[in-house]
């Protein structure tokens, strides 16, 4: 069984409105030492503040970057759990918290205030990069993680009518409109880059009778006994997999592009540059496979996200435990 000694906030961690600050931290105490990451202890002297937000996959990333972080010689502090995604974005703005995972297209939207996503994934990091250069944001390379919007069907419905992209569910639309019913979320159902802008760029138009809105844990358990037969899902979500459900590809290339990279507050990263090559490896290891195991664990199995991320980073060995 891994050791583990760090302090969680478990729900304690409270942001105050964007640019107040943040409220809490504990210090991250993990007995490891560099493994393929950290060696000759780079980060050594640093006191560096990690930031996440609330749902599974951030607070697994949030860990592993503390992690890394510790190994490298760095004194930790965990601001992780963050609710909402501003408030972690704004610590890192102005410099309360040093580094956290962050997604291109979250970014681009809903940051910096653009409507159309950039449908080529590095095009899209470049132009968050360079637009976040003047806000005091460093963007390092980022993973292959596309936490994005799909949907998907139970081995069932994909049986009956075999559909594997979005292209072919417009098709089944047309040609079959009664069996194509969706359980989404009322944002998803709204967003111009969800629902709506779906319908458009493929050409479908399901009626409001056919699409049912209710909570994301829901749409999983409705998806995979079939009561709807495509489901609105996140692409690097555990229960995919474990309720072994078909995912469509998004074959137009429609919903945007939601790879994680590191951010780094830009005078901290000025500071510590060594950052970058501390964190460049354990990026580039992240891919969806990985993070809906990753995610499984805790969504499916229960198990604590820090010691998910700390058993991932042992077993890789980026790390080794102390």
């Amino acid at each position: 069984m891994r050791r583990r000694t760090c302090l969680l906030l478990a729900g304690a961690l409270l942001a105050a409105p964007a640019g107040c600050g943040l409220t809490s931290g504990s210090p991250m105490v993990d007995d490891v030492e560099p493994g393929s990451i950290g060696r000759g202890k780079p980060l050594e002297g640093a006191e560096l503040t990690v930031t996440s937000k609330e749902f599974t996959e951030q607070l697994i990333l949030g860990a592993i970057m503390g992690i890394a972080f510790q190994a490298a010689g760095a004194e930790v502090v965990d601001r992780t759990g963050i609710q909402g995604s501003v408030g972690s974005r704004e610590a890192v703005v102005g410099g309360e918290a040093d580094a956290g995972f962050e997604y291109t297209g979250t970014a681009w939207i809903t940051y910096q205030g653009n409507s159309r996503p950039i449908p080529d994934p590095r095009e899209q990091w470049e132009a968050v990069r360079d637009a976040d250069a003047g806000n005091g944001v460093t963007w390092l390379e980022p993973s292959e993680l596309n936490n994005t919007y799909a949907l998907a069907m139970n081995q069932a419905n994909y049986e009956k009518y075999r559909t594997r992209t979005l292209s072919e569910v417009a098709e089944l639309a047309k040609s079959d409109p009664g069996a194509v019913t969706l359980c989404v979320e009322g944002e998803f159902a709204n967003r111009a880059d969800g629902l709506p802008g779906m319908e458009k760029a493929y050409g479908m138009n399901i009626p409001a009778r056919d699409v049912t809105q209710m909570d994301t844990g829901i749409i999983y358990t409705q998806t995979a006994e079939g009561a709807c037969t495509y489901g609105e899902v996140f692409t690097t979500d555990g229960r995919i997999k474990s309720m072994n459900l078909v995912v469509m590809e998004d074959d137009r290339k429609f919903f945007p592009n939601y790879n994680a990279a590191p951010t780094v507050n830009s005078d901290t990263f000025e500071k510590w540059p060594a950052i970058a090559e501390v964190l460049a490896p354990v990026t580039a290891k992240l891919d969806n496979t990985v993070a809906q195991d990753l995610n499984a664990r805790v969504d499916v199995d229960g198990e604590d996200p820090h010691a998910v991320a700390l058993d991932w980073m042992v077993e890789e060995g980026f790390v080794e435990e102390g």
